[in-house]
């Protein structure tokens, strides 16, 4: 039987979701957490990658089991089991081909910046000494959906056979001492998200214009955009399936 395990964490001290071989990873643990519980070798597949230091507010992995387990009782033992860090918000019974990261139609992630120094946000948010043009952001930002090719944006090197993306929000908010901005698409390649951020904050800056922006995007070239933001204040807040992929809720 197939189950979606789905859970948040914070990714201060993790290298990531993904296994490593000399690093600590949130797959890691939570694959030993559950070994550990069900007596048997468990293996997850996650819903995708999450850089070093990035964090998951909801995260989604399935693993199979070859009989039925009792998921209220398997949540109350991992959230006993794991780490602070790690949290299991619920476990889904699905169908047996039902896949967490392949079924995904969508991820929504949040990238939060301070422009003042906050002891409440060291490790939480990315700082940026001077003042933004939020608005002018907005504007780049919505020339995102003019395009689907985002290399411009992707760390080099990696095997991925496209670089197509349909990005179905882009926008800046302003929720008290936090700049948020939240992006949703169907996919995202390695490292988009902190290099889209990295490079609106120099439009926000005054060091870009719109038109440079775009021209970035049509160059696809990882050089002529900006630095990727650090991900200390990357959040993972969402991740779409479709409703018939799920037998239960819980």
């Amino acid at each position: 039987m197939r189950y979606f395990i789905e859970l948040s964490y914070n990714g201060e001290n993790y290298h990531g979701w993904q296994n490593q071989p000399n690093a600590i990873s949130v797959q890691e643990v939570l694959e030993k957490a559950l070994s550990t519980l069900l007596r048997k070798e468990i293996s997850i597949v996650g819903a995708g990658r999450t850089d070093a230091g990035v964090h998951a507010k909801q995260m989604f992995a399935h693993f199979d089991v070859g009989t039925a387990i009792n998921t209220t009782e398997l949540i109350f033992k991992l959230n006993s089991f794991l780490p602070k860090d790690i949290a299991i918000q619920d476990i889904h019974s699905v169908k047996e081909d039902a896949h967490a990261r392949f079924d995904a139609t969508a991820r929504t992630y949040e990238y939060w910046i301070v422009t003042e120094k906050n002891p409440f946000h060291n490790q939480s948010a990315h700082l940026v000494y001077k003042n933004l043009d939020v608005n002018l952001m907005n504007k780049a930002a919505n020339e995102l959906f003019n395009y689907e090719d985002f290399k411009c944006f992707s760390k080099t090197h990696t095997d991925v056979k496209t670089y197509l993306c349909t990005i179905e929000k882009a926008v800046w908010e302003q929720r008290n001492e936090l700049f948020v901005f939240t992006i949703k698409a169907d996919r995202f390649l390695r490292n988009m998200v902190r290099a889209i951020v990295g490079t609106l904050i120099e439009v926000g800056l005054g060091k870009l214009t719109i038109d440079e922006f775009k021209q970035i995007i049509a160059s696809r070239n990882r050089n002529n955009a900006g630095t990727s933001v650090p991900g200390k204040a990357l959040y993972l807040t969402a991740v779409t399936y479709p409703a018939e992929i799920f037998i239960t809720h819980g």
